[in-house]
This record gives C-alpha cells, structure tokens and sequence, in this order.
C-alpha cells in the first residue's frame, strides 16, 4: 500500500504534479472526464451566469426554480424510469431512501461489499461471500420475511466487475423492494451510460429504487433517485429532503445542455478501454470488464513500481481505513493513445521484471 499520500493545489486532469514532477494519473472516478473538458466547463459557466452558486433553499418552499423538474424529467426518460429526484450528493441520495424505508419498518439485506451510502445504520452486517454466491441464495432467505429490502450496488468498482441482476427473475413472488446504488455504473455502462435501472428485471411486487452519485461518470456535484413516482413523492414530502440544500442548479442546467459533450466522452473512453485491454489482456495482471474503465490488480507492488516510473494509480485502503488496500488501474475519456501506450508499457516491463 502507499507509503504515504500525496496534497496537490490543482484539479487532477490526466497528468497530476507531484513534489514539482508530472504524473500520469490513472485513478479516481472522473470516468468521461468532464470536469477538466473545456466545453464542459463552459457549459458549467453558462449555468452558473443564470442561477448563481448555490441555491439556498428547501425544494419543497414556496418558490421553486423549474429547472429541478425539467432536469429530473430529462434523467428519468434517459435511464427509463417513471420518475428522478435529484440531491446534493450520491451519499445523500441513499441516505433519503434507507432512511425512509426504516421509517416504515423495512428488514434490510445486504449484498457483499454494499456502498455505505445506503447502509441505514453506521455499523451493518455485510455477507462475506461473493456476490454471485449471495445472489444464488437470497431469494430462499426471503420466504419467511414479509417487509424486506434487498441493498446492493450495480457494480463492484473496487475490482472491476459489472454486477448481473438475472437473479431478480428467481426472488419469490413477495412484496420487496430492490435498493441498487449506481454511482459506478451511472455514465459508464449499458446503452449510451444510461446505467443499470433498463438491466433489472421487473416483478409485480417488486419495487426498484435506483440512487447514484452524480460526481463520478456525470461529473457534476449531486446525486439522484429513481423509481416510481409514488415512492419519489414520499422521499419528497420526507422532513429530510425538505430539510436538505439542493444540488446546485446550475449543475442541472449544465447537465441539461452537454448531451454532445456526453456522447464523445463516453467513444473516447470506449476507444481508450479497447486499446489498453489489447495491449495487456495476456499478461494476466488484472481482471475487468468489458466496456468498463476498472482494472484491479491483486499484486499492489503495481503501484510503488509505476509510481517509481512517474504514473500514479489508484492504491489505498476503502471504504475503512483498517480494509486491506485496493490496487487499480482508472482510466478515463481525458487520457490519449500515447497515455495508455505508456501505461501498457510499463505494465507489460513491471510483470517481465517480477
């Protein structure tokens, strides 16, 4: 794991300056790239001209700004849901469901290595199996409960692997409700980045609750819900939504005005998955998915020897400090050809040499 960590005064783009040296930067979860795209940043500048900063008040007050609806609508028929609502954050956005659902007497069931952004208390137990196990056996262990929730994340970032949801066709003929946080996937997988919420089979008596992190693969600071619009207007009438600030308004106007910037970002990354999978994919060094921008690596002498060779990635442990270190290789839609070429490289060097 890293010896230490590392403060810069700048934005991280695809390089990063270290102790005065330029870094190739391979981590984070900046997948498209937009916050260092100029005409992103642009697009941003022009929201931030109509609506300011911050918007400093409830959503649920006496004066409303439209663009909250007019951005949610848009998010809502991108990903296919009946409805969105949309929050300051991805962490907020699954604190207002599990808080919610707790408030109306829901058992929880957590899948393996669940975000704890929907965890509905600090401390939870999480399985320890492995998903696919977890998934193959869960339906049995419902029959007996009658108000459950089922909590899991679309994708297992930390390694690299998109999360199949098939399994929901086996869950009993009960009334449950599917928590899926997709802040790794929102952006980045299924059809144009539209995510997880088309991949999950429906069920009469199943409810779907989707909630993401805006800040990853969308590059803007808030996070979201999907479902139904009852549900949504639950949350909504909640004392905690109305309590929180909203995301920043200009973030949605942003959102809503960069539909060519998101469709270049994610052929870039594509283009930028293909080319680095080519040059590494015999060198079983890592294992990933397809289209997906994780590469996780169980040997973490990867990162000191990249390091040692100017390229920073990602290595440190997550989500608690006492978690065993996570080595992996992050790639996004800022990096260019000559960027993966030498990442390639020296990956190919790293497994000659050990």
């Amino acid at each position: 794991m890293p010896s230490s960590f590392h403060q810069i005064n700048h934005l991280p783009n695809r390089t990063v300056f270290i102790d005065g040296l330029e870094h190739l930067f391979f981590s984070g979860t900046s997948y498209l790239g937009l916050p260092q795209n100029p005409n992103f940043q642009e697009v941003i500048k022009q929201g931030f001209q109509q609506y300011g900063s911050v918007y400093g008040s409830s959503r649920n007050g006496n004066l409303q700004l439209e663009i909250y609806e007019q951005a949610e609508e848009k998010l809502a028929a991108w990903v296919g849901a009946e409805a969105a609502l949309t929050l300051s954050s991805g962490m907020l956005a699954g604190q207002a469901v599990v808080r919610q659902l707790w408030l109306e007497g829901y058992e929880f069931a957590y899948s393996p290595d669940v975000h704890p952004a929907v965890w509905h208390l600090p401390q939870v137990e999480i399985p320890t199996t492995s998903f696919e196990k977890w998934a193959s056996e869960i339906g049995d262990l419902l029959k007996n409960n009658k108000k459950i929730a089922l909590i899991t994340n679309s994708t297992d970032a930390l390694r690299g692997k998109l999360h199949n949801f098939e399994w929901v066709n086996r869950l009993p003929d009960l009334p449950i409700t599917l928590v899926v946080d997709d802040s790794h996937g929102l952006g980045v997988r299924g059809v144009n980045g539209t995510g997880i919420f088309r991949q999950i089979p429906q069920h009469s008596q199943l409810r779907v609750v989707v909630t993401a992190s805006l800040a990853k693969g969308m590059g803007l600071a808030g996070g979201v819900i999907f479902s139904d619009k009852t549900t949504l207007q639950i949350i909504r009438n909640s004392a905690y939504f109305a309590g929180c600030s909203p995301v920043a308004p200009h973030q949605l106007w942003a959102y809503s005005h960069a539909d060519a910037f998101y469709e270049q970002a994610q052929a870039q990354l594509k283009a930028n998955i293909a080319l680095f999978i080519a040059e590494i994919e015999e060198l079983n060094l890592f294992s990933y998915s397809e289209n997906y921008p994780v590469f996780y690596t169980e040997r973490d002498d990867l990162y000191p020897f990249l390091l040692q060779n100017q390229v920073l990635i990602y290595s440190f442990s997550y989500p608690k400090p006492t978690d065993k270190a996570n080595t992996r290789v992050v790639l996004s839609a800022w990096h260019t050809a000559t960027d993966i070429q030498q990442l390639a490289t020296l990956c190919q060097r790293f497994v000659v040499q050990n």
